[in-house]
């Protein structure tokens, strides 16, 4: 005959602490594995835009995230940056150039996509596009969510590479040509993988697509 023993209290504790360590570890293995997890999604359909035709769509590993050109400021180089989405230029660019809680830098065209990623020459990678002058002289407020033009190797000088600010920047004023600024989906770029100790980002994170509006149907 099989006696049942009682459990002490004690041992009752140390199960209930065990359990609770269990969950706790498969929890933040999860949201570990999981960096999107708290991320809103941005719903599309419910959006509505005053100038769709200036509306970009850029999905990331933790959703979309809507951008709107300003060509009254830039209107060069809003006119570049429409041609390079256009024509799917950048389409698995890597966020090679991460300062965690300031930027994010993407747009190597020739180095930097996901099947050619050169670590020696990235951020050095031209387009097929040639060089514009830069746009700096209207006002523009460099604030959380702005998106600029970043500039080339060569001088003063643009072509297709462009950074995200994760936070205020007013000394950029005057230094960099803004294309405009991120209206919904930012805490998805705060998931964008950084470089640790170092701004440039070892096994980065890519741009999945960069689309006009009106391309996010088809």
């Amino acid at each position: 005959m099989l006696v049942k023993i009682k459990q002490s209290k004690s041992e009752k504790i140390l199960l209930i602490f065990l359990i609770s360590l269990a969950f706790f570890s498969f929890s933040s293995l999860f949201l570990i594995k999981n960096k999107c997890f708290f991320v809103k999604k941005v719903n599309l359909e419910k959006l509505i835009f005053k100038y769709p035709e200036n509306i970009l769509i850029m999905n990331i590993n933790c959703g979309n995230v809507v951008i709107e050109l300003m060509p009254e400021v830039s209107p060069n180089a809003v006119k570049r940056f429409k041609t390079l989405v256009s024509n799917k230029e950048y389409d698995d660019a890597a966020f090679y150039r991460v300062v965690e809680g300031f930027l994010v830098q993407a747009g190597d065209l020739e180095f930097g996509k996901r099947n050619n990623l050169n670590y020696a020459l990235l951020g050095s990678g031209k387009s097929n596009y040639g060089l514009i002058k830069p746009e700096k002289g209207n006002p523009f407020d460099f604030k959380k969510g702005s998106v600029g033009f970043a500039k080339s190797k060569n001088g003063d000088m643009e072509d297709s590479e462009f950074f995200i600010l994760l936070s205020d920047a007013p000394l950029f004023e005057g230094e960099y040509t803004p294309l405009g600024k991120v209206t919904h989906g930012f805490a998805a770029l705060s998931k964008i993988k950084t470089g640790n100790n170092s701004e440039y980002v070892l096994r980065p994170d890519f741009i999945n697509s960069l689309k006009l509006l009106s391309e996010t149907s088809n």
